[in-house]
């Protein structure tokens, strides 16, 4: 999106209107930038790597902390992207064109176009994420490192780490299916199905068949089933304080369920069976058996889980 004049034309360039101030030691990273040099700036320069607008006034609070934790990220990551800084009480012009509304607010341009953009005052490790993001330095090892922490961290019962991991995994990759499957994890774990719903919603078409977004998806539908569930951390303990309990197994499976793992469910389900068959007349099987349709028929899950079932009845 091409920034545009009163008149419908381009701005002019810095080299029309005087160059702006530097505000950085480093100019050629960090520099203030004015509307009239907006052009030259950033629309010209983001065909070539990306630049950071900083959208900031004197007078905001959360603009003076965001301010060096940005100049030192932009720093750090030594030319992968630039950095202009607008003071919108001088400058409102551009600003009004993108419709910011709130400061500090932080839109990342590339190729001439917007591309992204945040919010309030980051901590700075987020912010450094972002501009990985929009420079293209992250990795997908990056990413899976996130994910396994915060999968580890859910299965501890720590929601709150979880949650910040999911969301640092999607900062870096928005339509990541297994960081959103796990944010969906940590609401249904709070609670909040409505949310968890919405975040797997978001999910683009294509990825909302995903192994990971339908098995929460399906848990979701089966959330009648796990009303009253207990706590998964102490339902793992007790399980593991009794390993053939078929009922500690049975409660487990349900509190694994209400966090969105069915996989890990039907596993508990099925040593739940495996140690009683008939425990409670057959609850974990009518359960294993409502996960396996939800899942789908053709499922990893419900496959592989009918060949245990099978063993474990037949054998």
């Amino acid at each position: 999106m091409a920034i545009l004049g009163p008149d419908g034309a381009p701005q002019s360039t810095a080299a029309d209107a005087g160059a702006a101030p530097a505000g950085a030691p480093d100019g050629n990273l960090v520099k203030d930038g004015t509307d009239q040099s907006f052009m030259e700036d950033v629309i010209e320069p983001s065909k070539e790597v990306p630049v950071l607008v900083d959208f900031w006034a004197p007078w905001c609070g959360p603009c003076r902390t965001l301010g060096p934790i940005i100049e030192r990220a932009v720093t750090a990551a030594q030319g992968a992207v630039k950095l202009v800084k607008v003071n919108i009480d001088e400058n409102p012009g551009v600003a009004g064109q993108l419709r910011i509304q709130s400061i500090p607010a932080v839109i990342a341009f590339k190729d001439g176009q917007p591309l992204d953009g945040f919010m309030g005052a980051l901590p700075e490790s987020q912010v450094t994420e972002f501009i990985k993001r929009i420079s293209g330095q992250s990795s997908g090892e990056d990413i899976a490192a996130l994910i396994e922490r915060a999968d580890a961290a859910l299965a501890q019962g720590d929601a709150g780490g979880a949650a910040q991991d999911y969301a640092n995994a999607l900062q870096m990759d928005r339509e990541n299916p297994d960081a959103l499957a796990g944010l969906a994890r940590v609401y249904m774990l709070s609670g909040e199905p409505g949310k968890a719903s919405e975040v797997l919603d978001s999910a683009p078409e294509p990825k909302k068949t995903h192994p990971a977004i339908a098995a929460v998806r399906a848990s979701l539908e089966l959330a009648g089933e796990t009303e009253g569930a207990s706590d998964l951390q102490e339902a793992e303990a007790a399980a593991a304080k009794a390993s053939k309990d078929p009922g500690a197994l049975f409660e487990l499976g349900r509190a694994r369920l209400a966090a969105g793992d069915m996989d890990g469910a039907a596993n508990a389900l099925l040593d739940s069976i495996a140690a009683d068959r008939e425990f409670d007349d057959g609850a974990a099987r009518r359960l294993l058996l409502r996960i396996f349709d939800a899942a789908g028929p053709a499922s990893d899950l419900a496959k592989a889980g009918r060949r245990r079932l099978s063993s474990i009845l037949f054998s």
